[in-house]
């Protein structure tokens, strides 16, 4: 199979779909590898370091889309891309469907198979292509919370760890899934007051057994949230449904019960986020203030550290693209858990929350693929 690598396009998104490595390893199983020229220039590899592992260097990514027969990419295309997609040709990368209609209507008038990271799973029935970027994206919040808190950025004036004899800030995260559990280590190593809230009394144990009593454990409920909302120097949003619009916990009117110069880091901005007050920010332009309260709500937050993120991700999509380099839609067949990515098949949607948020119909990927 062709396999085709264009550059990525996003506003400040630096990861690359495949690394050299990667593609040296699509290359010794018999596949071939288009790279766009430039490429991998956010993580410090040249067009020489991907001929080198075997790849054929493109002059532009609509090279890379006429002769593919699988894009790998990390962010969700842009419209542009959506136009150079063609029907048979599989797409395989980040959509984030449910709060995008346009992408969803390109995608599904290109023809193309769109396979989603972050709707994959595993034997257990977990995420495994979207927890990589989770667990960078949980620990850079309490980075970006940090310098949000600063006074020159609009905060508060707090430093999250305190110093002796003054308290530190008071990190509320909202789900205790993997972003909230790594949001929750770079936290508590920098000594801040943490409370993780989620409805899962089962994940509640696993993480006060994981934390040895160093963080609080709450069960979610509308009253638990007002009241640690009062309290938050700091707001994580962690909740996640898969593949679906994130759940709006954060109302606009639970704004004034915060303190004012608090921070919202909205990691679940890609499904739309879950403040009614969020909405997607860039790298250079990060937060933005409303009644009093700042919101950091970068859409691809792990782009910020391309190097980490991009070798981070390939080490859990790789085996992936080689199934579908190796063996084309019969993957889908044979790997229940890989048919979980399919979002977009022949002008169809095929995963339920997606076409459910879009109202639009979905169709079961078995009987599509058939």
């Amino acid at each position: 199979m062709l396999i085709g690598v264009p550059r990525e396009i996003k506003r400040h998104e630096y990861r690359v779909g495949l690394t050299p490595g990667s593609v040296r390893e699509c290359v010794v199983h018999g596949h071939s590898v288009l790279v766009e020229t430039g490429a991998g220039a956010g993580i410090g590899a040249d067009d020489a370091a991907y001929v080198a592992a075997g790849a054929e260097i493109a002059p532009d990514a609509a090279s890379v889309f006429a002769r593919a027969d699988m894009v790998v990419k990390v962010k969700e295309p842009q419209a542009p891309e959506w136009a150079m997609l063609r029907d048979g040709q599989i797409l395989f990368t980040y959509l984030h469907l449910a709060p995008d209609p346009d992408q969803a209507h390109g995608l599904i008038a290109s023809g193309c198979t769109a396979i989603a990271y972050e709707t994959v799973t595993d034997a257990a029935g977990q995420l495994p292509l979207l927890a990589p970027m989770s667990e960078v994206a949980g620990r850079i919040a309490i980075e970006a919370a940090g310098q949000a808190l600063r006074r020159h950025a609009g905060g508060m004036g707090l430093l999250l760890g305190g110093v002796p004899g003054v308290k530190p800030a008071r990190v509320v995260i909202i789900g205790g899934g993997v972003v909230g559990t790594q949001a929750a280590r770079m936290a508590v190593g920098l000594g801040a007051e943490v409370t993780i809230i989620d409805r899962s009394l089962p994940q509640l144990r696993r993480l006060d057994d994981l934390f040895g009593g160093r963080v609080r454990t709450r069960a979610g409920s509308r009253a638990v949230l007002e009241e640690e909302l009062a309290a938050a120097d700091v707001v994580v949003g962690a909740a996640l449904v898969a593949g679906a619009s994130a759940p709006k916990l954060i109302t606009r009117a639970d704004l004034q019960l915060m303190t004012k110069g608090a921070v919202i880091v909205d990691v679940a901005i890609d499904q739309g986020g879950c403040a009614e007050t969020s909405r997607p920010t860039t790298h250079d332009d990060p937060t933005y203030e409303v009644d009093g309260i700042i919101h950091y709500c970068v859409a691809n937050m792990p782009g910020a550290v391309p190097k980490t993120s991009s070798t981070a991700l390939n080490n859990a999509t790789l085996p992936y693209v080689l199934a579908l380099a190796n063996n084309g839609l019969a993957a889908l067949h044979t790997d229940a858990g890989l048919r979980a990515g399919l979002n977009v098949h022949r002008g169809q949607i095929t995963y339920a929350a997606v076409g459910a948020a879009l109202g639009l119909p979905h169709h079961d990927p078995l009987a599509v693929l058939a």
